[in-house]
């Protein structure tokens, strides 16, 4: 199979682990954010009765365990893949 066939063969796991990550991602801050903050809710960006600092730091920390999960799911896929087939996707 050649490169763009095995992209294209991949491209649906590739969006299975993606939205596996997000959700994983989202209860992982959920969690943390909790610890973090003694909250069980974050804060939107747009709520007014929130500060600057509470937000960003709130987003700061959002992002961060996302990156982190979708790299994690990401690379687990790909080693699945690879153990599956003998070849390293993408």
């Amino acid at each position: 199979m050649n490169k763009a066939m095995e992209k294209v063969a991949y491209r649906p796991v590739g969006l299975l682990l993606g939205m596996a990550a997000g959700a994983l991602a989202g209860v992982i801050f959920r969690q943390a954010w909790k610890m973090a903050a003694g909250d069980d809710d974050a804060p939107s960006p747009v709520d007014e009765d929130r500060g600057w600092a509470e937000v960003l730091a709130a987003a700061a920390l959002q992002g961060a365990i996302f990156s982190v999960v979708r790299a994690a799911v990401d690379r687990g896929g790909a080693i699945g893949v690879r153990r599956l087939t003998g070849r390293w996707p993408g």
